[in-house]
């Protein structure tokens, strides 16, 4: 019995050794420092003054819309977390943008170091109206861990043709009506939507914006990268020094290529972004751009999913197994040293029913011979 007892103590100690301690196993639920499952989806990382703050959506047991608002976890080796509540409350006023039983989704936080807050931005869908309103909404705050104030919601660069657009192509897309198109995906449809037929349609009174990113370059310039004009097109939109409006720069990506869920980092110089398709809460195959500058010109190439290890529930590398991107960590700009790859896609495994329980998935992102990079499976994430 007690050499029994030694080998099964041998091998739990050499399971902890390879998995690493507090391995967080994808395909799994993730247990903060109190035990309970990390509630924060659709968000981002951030480190502030040796600590790492994890914000995301407070997903509701039951239900789609929004009862608590944006979580926000902390931790020192980005294994254990502490829940540190929620860092942007809904309000209980009725008629108020964020009203209990809104949608927020998507949330993003970036410090800005000129005004030295932290700015969040963030999907807005308003109390009852579905998703109609497709706003993004502001909020900031001086500590990492909130209170956020909430200061506004609004569509994008009302009034605004987008800066490389030529005088030739605007005349153009005045000329589509969006209305009067009954069928899409037809040939005649993707002109009219290459051409700009929904940035006029919605040209007054501003561009939608629903599944969203923020990206800071190394220059310290910020950019929003929204799923615009009904999810058919990307907007990347440079954003003001104190990351709270726009410049009134933007350009439109992939017209009518039906993005969403963007996701963005830049290695020797090409930036490269992973989007996914508009399948609602159903896996699809993920899709990748890359360009020499954020402006583009953006070229798709192949998925960077590849492989057939056994992944969560068997979802294979054509249904990005089974998740879709929020957010991709980069380690060297976070200052973490000896990792095993510099960038890591972070990605939910929805569960519509309970969503609150959706799973995460962190996976490192390697390259190819040409410097292409690839996504596979791998059970753990260790640091």
């Amino acid at each position: 019995m007690k050499q029994t007892f030694r080998n099964l103590l041998v091998l739990m100690v050499l399971c902890a050794t390879s998995l690493g301690l507090n391995a967080q196993v994808n395909g799994e639920l993730w247990q903060d420092t109190n035990g309970k499952h990390i509630n924060a989806h659709g968000g981002n990382i951030i480190k502030y003054k040796g600590t790492f703050y994890w914000y995301g959506e407070n997903r509701p047991y039951r239900g789609f819309t929004t009862e608590a608002g944006v979580g926000v976890y902390s931790s020192k080796d980005l294994k254990a977390w502490k829940d540190e509540g929620i860092a942007l409350a809904v309000s209980e006023t009725a008629g108020h943008d964020i009203e209990r039983g809104c949608i927020m989704e998507r949330p993003k936080v970036v410090y800005n170091k000129k005004t030295k807050k932290f700015v969040m931005l963030f999907h807005l869908e308003l109390k009852g109206k579905g998703y109609e309103a497709a706003r993004v909404a502001f909020a900031e705050s001086d500590s990492p861990v909130g209170p956020f104030r909430y200061v506004r919601s609004t569509r994008l660069h009302a009034g605004k043709w987008p800066f490389d657009m030529t005088e030739e192509q605007i005349a153009y897309a005045k000329t589509t009506k969006a209305n009067d198109w009954k069928d899409w995906w037809t040939p005649e449809w993707r002109k009219e939507t290459e051409k700009g037929m929904y940035c006029w349609r919605d040209f007054e009174g501003g561009q939608m914006s629903r599944d969203m990113t923020v990206y800071i370059d190394d220059d310290g310039k910020a950019y929003h990268i929204t799923s615009s004009q009904e999810n058919l097109t990307l907007l990347i939109s440079e954003l003001t020094d104190d990351f709270m409006d726009y410049t009134g720069k933007y350009v439109m990506v992939a017209p009518d290529g039906q993005n969403e869920a963007p996701t963005i980092f830049k290695n020797n110089g090409t930036y490269w972004m992973i989007c996914s398709g508009c399948t609602g809460w159903a896996p699809n195959e993920a899709r990748m751009f890359h360009s020499k500058s954020i402006w583009g010109p953006w070229t798709q190439v192949e998925s960077p999913f590849k492989g057939n290890n056994a992944s969560y529930k068997n979802f294979p590398a054509n249904k990005t197994f089974g998740a879709q991107g929020t957010y991709i960590l980069d380690t060297k700009a976070l200052g973490i040293k000896g990792t095993e790859s510099r960038f890591i896609f972070m990605a939910d495994i929805w569960n519509p029913e309970h969503l609150s329980n959706s799973l995460h998935l962190w996976l490192p992102i390697k390259f190819d011979k040409d410097g292409t990079p690839e996504i596979r499976w791998c059970n753990d994430f260790r640091m």
